[in-house]
């Protein structure tokens, strides 16, 4: 028995350092074009979400001056005389405390109009406590 040409050790499974190198580089490669793609339409979403519950406050204000002829006092009448559910939170900022715009005629209500709330950094640069 001659152990020197016959025998062969078996080649160990498995991926080399360089094929794990080669996909690791496409992976990352694939992430730099996709992952800015993918945060571009998250904030793309969040201010289309803005947008809408911009829109369904305003309509609920309209609603609400329409059937009682006064402007709310504050978004929270418009919860409880039930022309909105809750008030809706912000998603780009994450608050619920929306800018308030008055009426022209301050007897007419307090609540005219509604502007997105400022973000958490520039409260935070104001010294305005969210």
């Amino acid at each position: 028995m001659s152990l020197s040409g016959d025998a062969r050790r078996p080649r160990p499974e498995g991926f080399t350092l360089i094929e794990m190198l080669v996909v690791m580089t496409l992976i990352a490669l694939l992430l730099t074009l996709a992952v800015p793609r993918y945060f571009g339409a998250i904030d793309s979403g969040r201010a289309t979400v803005q947008r809408h519950n911009l829109a369904t406050i305003l309509d609920a204000i309209d609603k609400f001056d329409a059937d009682l002829g006064r402007y709310p006092d504050t978004l929270d009448e418009l919860v409880t005389k039930h022309y909105l559910r809750q008030i809706p939170v912000d998603p780009v900022s994450e608050l619920a405390t929306w800018t308030i715009v008055a009426p022209a005629d301050p007897t007419q209500g307090s609540v005219y109009d509604v502007l997105p709330p400022a973000s958490p950094a520039s409260a935070a640069a104001s010294g305005a406590q969210p």
